[in-house]
């Protein structure tokens, strides 16, 4: 009669304690982005720019192992200019010389140099902690967004909350179901 419950605390011991163990085994990423079939991933693919002879081919570059083709893209060069913007305007801290009177107001009582640094320790540990029996799983769940919940703001709750103390807001489209 007493063999049950003592069986059945030594497999929840034992069970508590591997747990513990996966601790640093376990993955903290909380992303489950596998690709869903044997197929190339089609996000990983970026297209060329069309092949164009070039006007003098003794202006071309000596080719360097490593260095980049003619024809590849350069992504963040083409969205500053899509977006209006040209890559001469930015200053040597990448910020843009239109936006440096900006940063010198918002960073007027300082700012921590190590802010990057100390932001991603204190995720890791949240990520450590919100993962915990993630390791043993029956179905493949991304849980970032779970995990992020609380800490996430609901658009239309703040909207009203400042048209309620007179802040002119913009308008905002109506809720989608």
């Amino acid at each position: 009669m007493m063999r049950v419950p003592h069986l059945l605390f030594v497999l929840i011991a034992s069970l508590g304690v591997s747990a513990c163990s996966l601790g640093s085994e376990r993955d903290i990423s909380m992303r489950q982005l596998d690709k869903p079939g044997e197929g190339p991933d089609e996000f990983s693919i970026l297209p060329s720019r069309p092949l164009e002879a070039p006007a003098d081919y003794a202006a071309l570059p000596t080719p360097t192992p490593g260095q980049s083709n003619l024809t590849d893209r350069n992504p963040v060069a083409e969205g500053i200019a899509a977006l209006g913007g040209t890559s001469a305007s930015r200053s040597a801290s990448g910020v843009p010389a239109s936006d440096m009177a900006l940063l010198n107001h918002v960073s007027r009582n300082g700012v921590s140099g190590d802010i990057r640094a100390t932001l991603a320790a204190e995720d890791e540990d949240f990520r450590t902690r919100k993962s915990r029996f993630t390791k043993i799983r029956l179905f493949k769940t991304d849980r970032y967004a779970q995990a992020y919940e609380r800490q996430t703001l609901e658009p239309y709750g703040e909207w009203y909350r400042f048209r309620r103390t007179g802040v002119q807001t913009p308008a905002a489209p109506p809720r989608g179901e």
